[in-house]
């Protein structure tokens, strides 16, 4: 359960073809442009209510490595970035305290210079609090959400959580977490 991510959910952006960004050589051999990716600069809102117990914002966003070749050095990289903590691994982020101390949701991989919002802010959920992007342990743009029951991510675990309603090829799912690799979207 390192850092309380063990409920974690990656939500990765897709264009109407359900892919994350352009396919094409570089895809193969090397690393890739962030911005030309679905979910570069796209609005992230609070996925909850409550009062922002942390933000961090300044962390590069980093190329994107969907290659094979790429991802080694990406790897070898892994436990500096462990070792930094919280701005190593979620880069740019938000944490909103749920009730009064916790459980916490955490918002990562935002935009440098995007963060929207400051501690100690109230927020409604759906506000915007920044935009998607590619920092810290990320390989390409998409945002991490998890909830945990601590702020300290050293002992945090983490806490299932579900969404109240998304939308499915099938149709509208309540109070539910979307299967690994599903496509959804806003209900």
């Amino acid at each position: 359960d390192a850092f309380g991510g063990r409920y974690a959910i990656d939500l990765v952006p897709v264009d109407a073809r359900g892919r994350s960004g352009p396919i094409g050589w570089r895809t193969l051999l090397a690393t890739e442009d962030p911005t030309g990716f679905a979910g570069w600069g796209r609005p992230v809102a609070a996925p909850v209510g409550g009062v922002v117990a942390l933000v961090h914002d300044g962390e590069p966003d980093a190329r994107v490595r969907r290659s094979p070749l790429a991802y080694p050095g990406f790897a070898l990289t892994q436990a500096a970035r462990a070792r930094r903590g919280l701005p190593g691994l979620a880069g740019n982020c938000v944490v909103i305290d749920v009730g009064a101390g916790g459980p916490f949701v955490l918002v990562a991989h935002l935009r440098n210079g995007s963060v929207g919002v400051r501690p100690g802010e109230r927020v409604a959920a759906g506000q915007p609090i920044g935009v998607c992007g590619n920092s810290g342990n990320s390989t390409q743009p998409h945002v991490h959400l998890q909830v945990s029951d601590s702020l300290d991510w050293t002992t945090a675990r983490g806490l299932p959580l579900a969404f109240t309603a998304y939308r499915t090829e099938s149709g509208i799912v309540r109070e539910a977490v979307p299967d690994e690799a599903q496509v959804i979207e806003s209900a």
